[in-house]
């Protein structure tokens, strides 16, 4: 009788053990917050992981892009403008990267709403790595750069001490906390860059600027700053050509995107392929498992190590 009790009863409780790893942030489809609580909303992944772990188990977050969904060309239900409707925050990178924010702003009758352009303070590069604010080809991965991406945690804290003032301290610690991880972070990727001969990465899709201009690295994209496009046949021949003369051994390729083009690419040229994640979502499994900004950058250091060493 024990036994079939474990049996049948122990993965229920697993299940509800990981949910609860989650407390403080709803799913990816919503909920009602609690009165206490702000209710944030967030547009994809990295910043609903900022604001969970600025706002810990004093906000209610929810992200609007699913979980495994490529954030690029998604957009905003019906739902989704309701639940902004009745929103104390809402949280946005911005730098072109979600294309519907300004007429949903606009629509909107919820005057109350705080509203957070996380990137509005990061120094803008364009797809060449090169200052140009005004630029028409801004890369948005701005979070790609921790030290960047620590700025956008900051206009979260800001955000969340004028939503909630009685919760300054307990917000400014989280952020203390999570500063000083960003600031390790960074501190690992530079000493472990600086160290590898090859300096040159071929990547799914031109979402990597900021990564390699803080990183000493140059990337060559296979596509534009759309994750879900493909390459002609002339821009195929331009990267062959760039993996064999510059000795690329990785050619690297995306989680939430097709690897064909890269698998194609490694074919022709006997190169071998690898995962490096751009951060624009995660998985439900991976997001369950404990996997979360810093755990993914770690993993993305350990491979690039290994591809240009």
């Amino acid at each position: 009788m024990i036994l079939y009790f474990m049996k049948k009863f122990v993965p229920v409780l697993v299940v509800l053990f990981s949910f609860s790893l989650l407390a403080g942030c709803t799913g990816t489809t919503g909920g009602t917050a609690s009165s206490d609580k702000l209710s944030v909303i967030t547009s994809f992944y990295p910043m609903y992981d900022f604001a969970c772990k600025v706002g810990g188990d004093k906000v209610s977050v929810t992200n609007l892009t699913p979980a495994g969904v490529e954030p690029h060309d998604w957009e905003p239900s019906s739902s989704d403008m309701i639940m902004l409707e009745k929103a104390d925050v809402f949280i946005y990178n911005g730098a072109g990267m979600e294309h519907w924010v300004d007429s949903v702003l606009s629509s909107l009758q919820n005057k109350n709403l705080i509203v957070v352009e996380a990137s509005a303070a990061a120094p803008f590069l364009d797809v060449s790595g090169n200052p140009d604010a005004a630029s028409a080809s801004v890369d948005p991965h701005v979070w790609l750069d921790p030290e960047i991406a620590k700025i956008e945690m900051k206009a979260i804290l800001d955000a969340f001490i004028s939503g909630s003032p009685e919760n300054t301290e307990y917000f400014q610690a989280n952020y203390d906390k999570y500063s000083a991880e960003f600031d390790a972070l960074d501190a690992e990727f530079t000493a472990a860059l600086a160290q590898v001969p090859q300096k040159n990465i071929v990547v799914a899709h031109n979402a990597f600027a900021y990564l390699c201009n803080a990183y000493g690295l140059t990337q060559m994209p296979i596509e534009g700053l759309s994750a879900d496009s493909e390459p002609d046949a002339a821009r195929m021949s331009e990267i062959i050509d760039f993996v064999s003369q510059n000795n690329v051994k990785v050619i690297f390729f995306e989680e939430l995107v097709s690897p064909k083009v890269a698998e194609t690419i490694a074919r022709e040229t006997g190169s071998s392929t690898a995962v490096l994640n751009p951060l624009e979502g995660i998985s439900t499994g991976a997001q369950a498992a404990g996997e979360d900004y810093f755990s993914v950058m770690r993993t993305n250091l350990g491979t690039l190590v290994e591809a240009l060493s």
